[in-house]
């Protein structure tokens, strides 16, 4: 039996790593506890893409932009969202969801609900999008 060359050992090694930062960085997370708000605000978001359905705004420490999350809990506005924004009043576990008619974004209020990571973003601005 031979023994592998270090450069064979070397090569494994960073693979091996390189695999375990993509399957970290795109494993869901279990379903956390968050604070619903809805915002009706058209415009560019800080992702530099304009609001639309499936945008959500997040607090970037908690969720950074681009990630894809599974919002339970907030009747018909359950669904898949898309960090694509940050705001002032964003902060910590609080989530604030697109809603294209104002009406509509002060009649959601504030909502428990749950949010569940589905992919994570890295954060920049291009992350998440199709």
């Amino acid at each position: 039996m031979r023994l592998a060359s270090k450069q064979a050992v070397r090569r494994l090694i960073a693979w091996t790593f390189a695999i375990a930062l993509v399957t970290a960085h795109t494993i869901a997370a279990p379903a956390e506890d968050f604070e619903a708000t809805a915002y009706s605000n058209h415009g560019v978001t800080a992702s530099g893409e304009p609001t639309r359905r499936g945008t959500a705004a997040a607090d970037p420490s908690v969720l950074p932009l681009g990630t894809r999350v599974r919002v339970t809990g907030a009747g018909r506005y359950s669904g898949e969202y898309v960090v694509r924004d940050t705001g002032r009043e964003v902060d910590g576990h609080t989530i604030d969801i697109f809603v294209p008619d104002e009406r509509a974004a002060k009649r959601f209020g504030r909502r428990q609900v749950k949010v569940e990571v589905v992919r994570w973003g890295d954060g920049s601005a291009t992350s998440g999008r199709r």
